[in-house]
């Protein structure tokens, strides 16, 4: 018999809130520490008896265990949206400036007004509606664990696509983090189009 793994308390947080916020949205980023690439965001509103097996911050999942949530989740979520700030965004505004924009836009696209956003982090960006940072939100609610990996599975499928045009610089490897071998690629072949010039400043001088 297969094992179950339920982290039923980041559920029952999000049952409390929604007896005051009916309409709960989770949101998270991913990508804001890369050298390369969109940051990306993605909003998620589950409904309260909605319970998905394995749901967790996704820096904890395997990468096999992410992809196979995020088709879960889309199937089970009554609304998400992903989103993104560009290179050129996060160049021109910084890095959390972008990932807030990110955040808005991924809010923005439910089309559903939530009663609460619940944001991860300790930073809060501009919405319509009302909105609360929850500090280590993807280990904390079920919302903004399903909003973290969407972000992050989308964000991982860009930068494998990312690699098949500029296939120098190993991006399905690494997913543009400043690994060591992003690097001396960096110092070979100079910066792309994609790449955040904003950040390659002490690699490239």
């Amino acid at each position: 018999m297969a094992r179950i793994v339920l982290h039923k308390e980041l559920f029952e947080y999000d049952t409390a809130l929604r007896k005051t916020y009916p309409v709960l949205c989770g949101v998270d980023e991913a990508g804001r520490g890369p050298l390369a690439g969109d940051v990306y965001a993605a909003a998620v509103i589950l409904s309260d008896n909605v319970l998905i097996d394995y749901l967790n911050d996704s820096k904890k999942l395997s990468e096999k265990r992410r992809e196979l949530l995020y088709d879960e989740i889309i199937e089970k979520a009554d609304a998400y949206c992903i989103a993104t700030a560009s290179v050129a965004e996060i160049d021109e505004l910084n890095i959390l400036q972008a990932a807030m924009l990110a955040m808005k836009r991924a809010v923005e696209g439910l089309g559903v007004s939530p009663d609460m956003a619940l944001i991860d982090g300790n930073r809060l960006p501009e919405l319509e509606c009302p909105a609360e940072n929850v500090i280590k939100g993807d280990a904390t609610s079920a919302s903004i664990s399903a909003a973290s990996v969407l972000a992050k599975v989308a964000r991982d499928r860009y930068m494998r696509e990312i690699a098949e045009k500029y296939p120098q610089y190993a991006f399905e490897q690494h997913k543009g983090y400043g690994t060591k071998l992003h690097c001396d690629m960096l110092k070979k072949y100079g910066a792309s189009d994609v790449h955040r010039k904003s950040f390659l400043k002490k690699i490239l001088g």
